[in-house]
């Protein structure tokens, strides 16, 4: 399969490229992009990789799929414009700027019988698929409460538009991690934190949603928590899962390795990075399973082959923008906001 990247920023260049260029039985084209910084930076990174100035041009070159990675303002016109030249898309998270821009783009998609993805990469992370393992298998009872986090203190970001705020950014990983687990969801309250320089640019959130099977999901984001606690708490009848700290995939691009350098250690945790079963007294390690980012391009591959399902459905994207619109309502309204569909 022969795949293209638009965009060779921050997401472009370490969460797609890396992966991309080390996927068997994959060619990869090249990146669009008219920065001579980012074609420097790609020439250093991928020597001999050519760069484009256009979508029409690496169409041409030949592409079976085109990766959208650039800001979410101009980012959904370029998936447009590639779903018009007829090859598989995927766009990066989020998905679009609310959810009548998202069903735009999927029913142009369909209108072309053309495959859209998006990228939830997260839903390979080591602790996510290490507490689906647990759930499945009973381990932890019936849920009551599923407590979720990304922290970091991040100043930089704090005004980056890129994503459209933390909440449209990084919330899109974490309500569709949420969804992934229990379902639809009823109701949705949230409350988001801006800075005076920043008053449109959300740098910190909290959001609830009360799932259609009962359970409670509490989600937090924050670009400046000094202290991080928990990247999960999973409560249950039969015990509660922990987890500190994030999947270590991110680090380990940006460090400049791949799953070509690491082979069959790619994804690993580090023992001590292990999470925690707990009941009463009682407390036990929980060896992590591997994370595998890779699994998603690999899943796209089989599905533009006509093999399999795409990675993630668009549908998934768009209910997840339905959820993010109502929590940025519900910050405005202060209180809660339905999301049934009657």
């Amino acid at each position: 399969m022969r795949i293209g990247l638009v965009g060779y920023g921050h997401g472009g260049r370490f969460f797609h490229a890396p992966l991309i260029a080390t996927l068997p039985g994959a060619t990869f084209v090249g990146v669009v992009t008219r920065s001579p910084e980012r074609r420097q930076q790609l020439a250093t990174d991928h020597s001999g990789l050519k760069a484009f100035d256009a979508i029409g041009q690496i169409v041409e070159a030949g592409v079976d799929a085109l990766v959208i990675s650039t800001t979410l303002k101009g980012r959904p016109a370029l998936v447009l414009e590639a779903i018009e030249h007829g090859v598989a898309v995927v766009s990066d998270k989020p998905f679009a700027s609310n959810a009548e821009q998202a069903q735009a783009l999927i029913t142009a998609a369909e209108r072309q019988g053309v495959k859209l993805c998006v990228y939830q990469n997260r839903r390979w992370d080591s602790d996510f698929l290490t507490l689906r393992k647990l759930i499945d298998a009973g381990a932890l009872g019936q849920i009551t409460r599923f407590e979720s986090r990304v922290e970091r203190f991040s100043p930089h970001a704090v005004g980056n538009a890129s994503g459209g705020g933390w909440l449209r950014d990084l919330g899109s990983h974490l309500v569709d991690q949420a969804m992934q687990l229990f379902g639809p969801v009823d109701r949705v309250f949230a409350q988001l934190q801006f800075s005076p320089e920043h008053p449109s640019l959300d740098h910190g959130f909290f959001v609830s949603l009360t799932h259609a099977n009962g359970v409670i999901s509490h989600l937090w984001g924050s670009a400046l928590q000094n202290s991080q606690a928990p990247r999960f708490r999973v409560s249950g009848t039969l015990g509660c899962y922990t987890v500190d700290g994030l999947d270590g995939q991110e680090d380990a691009l940006i460090a400049g390795k791949s799953p070509k350098t690491e082979g069959e250690h790619w994804g690993a945790e580090e023992h001590r990075r292990w999470g925690w079963f707990e009941q009463g007294a009682e407390r036990e390690r929980v060896p992590s399973e591997k994370g595998c980012w890779t699994q998603f391009y690999q899943q796209l591959q089989r599905a533009v082959q006509g093999q399999g399902p795409l990675p993630v459905n668009a549908y998934d994207a768009l209910e997840t923008t339905r959820i993010l619109d109502a929590a940025r309502l519900s910050n405005e309204r202060q209180q809660v906001v339905s999301t049934k569909i009657e």
